[in-house]
């Protein structure tokens, strides 16, 4: 099974395939690459006519060919909330548009508690996509907001403040994210909520090295620690190559369900590819909730 949102309106896969997709952000066609798309690619004019292609460089990276002049950012939006998008010189725009369906599956679990006073943990945050999700809903009290990246964290703070939520109580950690939970272990604090998106490898603030295949299972352990006994949810998100379905399936049943009461239900995300009516994938996600 793959689970996508139906409710982007700012945000459009017009076509994916060749290592490529081709996207509409608001009024902006880019071009770049996705090598999970290795399928033929279609025929739709705007590959070779769009405002923005990111080309790969032999040596390692790559950079934009800027074809058409529009802003260095501009805003898109997904129901009730606002997301700054900019171009990076690492090919991404700030958003990943397919966790929409975590942000509305995750609302849907909060409004549905009789709890007033819930706190919601995200970790490796990026530009907090959902920590704006959730601090949208009233019976949250707080949000805490963890990544490693200055830059990032900077960047939800513009988004908190384009959705209209300067007035909502959201804490921006900057740290390692490791650090940060057995930290809150010792403190005797609990969240009601995780989100977890880790990357295949990273470095914390102060070089500290991530790499999940070594570090996921033992930082579940951790969260089970600060999950409150009342918890809602846990969402684990990958975006690591051979991290399969049945992988994280396992993960989460042999460390969460072990404490834990509760469902596992494990899928692929993905995006609409609007002129081809296929779905291209975007990672997997495991969800623990009760």
């Amino acid at each position: 099974m793959i689970r996508y949102s139906k409710d982007w309106k700012d945000y459009r896969c017009l076509d994916a395939g060749d290592g490529e997709k081709l996207e509409v952000w608001g009024n902006v066609t880019v071009r770049r690459p996705d090598p999970v798309a290795f399928w033929p690619k279609g025929g739709d004019h705007r590959w070779n006519n769009n405002d923005a292609t990111y080309h790969r460089s032999k040596s390692g990276g790559g950079a934009w060919e800027i074809k058409k002049k529009f802003a260095d950012y501009w805003s898109v939006n997904y129901r009730d909330l606002t997301f700054k998008v900019s171009l990076t010189a690492f090919k991404h725009t700030g958003l990943f548009p397919e966790q929409a369906v975590n942000w509305d599956w995750m609302r849907d679990r909060i409004k549905m508690s009789e709890n007033k006073n819930l706190r919601i943990l995200n970790l490796f945050a990026y530009t907090g996509g959902a920590t704006m999700a959730a601090a949208m809903e009233s019976n949250v009290v707080e949000v805490v907001h963890v990544d490693a990246a200055k830059g990032m964290v900077e960047w939800a703070k513009e988004n908190a403040k384009l959705s209209k939520l300067e007035d909502k109580h959201i804490r921006y950690i900057v740290d390692d994210v490791v650090k940060f939970v057995q930290r809150e272990a010792r403190r005797g604090r609990t969240y009601h909520g995780i989100i977890l998106d880790p990357p295949s490898y990273g470095r914390g603030p102060n070089g500290e090295m991530w790499k999940l295949e070594d570090q996921l299972v033992p930082l579940i352990k951790e969260c089970m620690e600060i999950l409150d006994k009342d918890a809602l949810f846990l969402i684990l998100n990958s975006y690591t190559t051979g991290l399969s379905v049945t992988a994280i399936e396992n993960i989460l049943r042999s460390t969460i369900l072990t404490e834990f009461d509760g469902q596992v239900d494990v899928s692929e995300i993905g995006n609409v590819i609007e002129l081809r009516n296929m779905v291209l994938p975007c990672g997997v996600t495991g969800l623990w909730f009760r």
